[in-house]
């Protein structure tokens, strides 16, 4: 790549952070989501007490003192297990969005591009498990495949990727017909360069988007199995979704074992959506004229077309 066209590369970008920056609260929601993931990854050096630590003399104590937010029927403290389960729970969030991007921006920029009988059969695939009842095949999945980290990951993963696959053929279909695909093709060009090289830089705007919000929701359907008893095991690894659903006995009585996982879940998948939200605003071309606008016209000229 040379430099001229670096600098081209670089202009979208950077036009797209410069909209994204002003979103204020894409902006804190941002730096929140930062500070979750560096206090859960920095767990085993902020948690007053190591993972699964039991103090068998403290069982089920009140919020207050040497336990801040209580501890549990085993005696462990609630803050400590909240950061552990952290982890795992971002991790899962994360890996599944990932793997599901790769998955849907694969299966739908190979049918985008080529067409034909390879789009008919992929579509037609995608379409089949778009219309199987989602809940049902992730219990489904989860039963056959195990309560593992790795497992939960591979579950959702296999069912979160068509969505995105959808979107992508549209826009593939949309871009190969313009000239820059056309001229790359005239030089000789073949499918996979055009696709990976000319067609995908194209396609990061919703790629960004799709993964950023596929991590809330990753975060919310284990959650979801973990509640159900198919998630994680909590007797392996402790996650914000089988806290709750191991503590719900205790909601009425002990609340603070139910509220400190919940709120950590809420708060996060509150922050990735408003970081989504303010992502699709950022890449979203049609903006562009509008931010340049805005940002070039100064008070007094605004006032004056005001009057006008």
């Amino acid at each position: 790549m040379t430099p001229a066209e670096g600098k081209l590369a670089e202009r979208p970008l950077l036009t797209a952070w410069r909209r994204f920056a002003s979103r204020r609260l894409s902006v804190v929601s941002l730096v929140v989501l930062v500070v979750i993931a560096v206090v859960v990854a920095g767990a085993d050096m902020i948690a007053p007490y190591a993972s699964g630590q039991q103090n068998l003399d403290h069982v089920l104590a009140p919020p207050g003192g040497e336990f801040l937010l209580g501890t549990d029927t085993l005696g462990r403290d609630t803050l400590s297990q909240v950061l552990f389960a952290g982890r795992i729970s971002l991790a899962i969030g994360v890996s599944v969005a990932l793997i599901a991007a790769v998955l849907g921006t694969t299966v739908g920029l190979v049918a985008g591009y080529l067409g034909g009988r390879i789009d008919a059969v992929l579509m037609r695939f995608t379409d089949t498990l778009l219309a199987l009842p989602l809940l049902m095949m992730i219990i489904l999945l989860a039963r056959i495949l195990g309560d593992s980290p790795t497992d939960v990951i591979l579950v959702l993963s296999l069912l979160g990727w068509m969505p995105l696959s959808r979107i992508i053929r549209a826009k593939t279909l949309a871009l190969r017909e313009q000239e820059f695909i056309t001229a790359a093709r005239s030089m000789g060009a073949g499918a996979g360069r055009v696709m990976f090289r000319h067609l995908l830089p194209n396609l990061v705007g919703e790629i960004t988007v799709a993964v950023s919000l596929a991590v809330a929701g990753a975060i919310l359907s284990e959650s979801v199995l973990s509640y159900l008893g198919l998630g994680v095991s909590a007797a392996h690894t402790p996650t914000w979704g089988n806290m709750i659903g191991g503590n719900e006995g205790f909601m009425t009585l002990e609340p603070w074992l139910v509220w400190a996982p919940g709120l950590a879940i809420v708060v996060t998948v509150l922050c990735v959506n408003f970081i989504g939200d303010g992502l699709r605003d950022a890449f979203d071309v049609r903006s562009d004229g509008r931010d340049d606008q805005t940002h070039r016209r100064s008070p007094r000229g605004a006032r004056a077309a005001s009057r006008r």
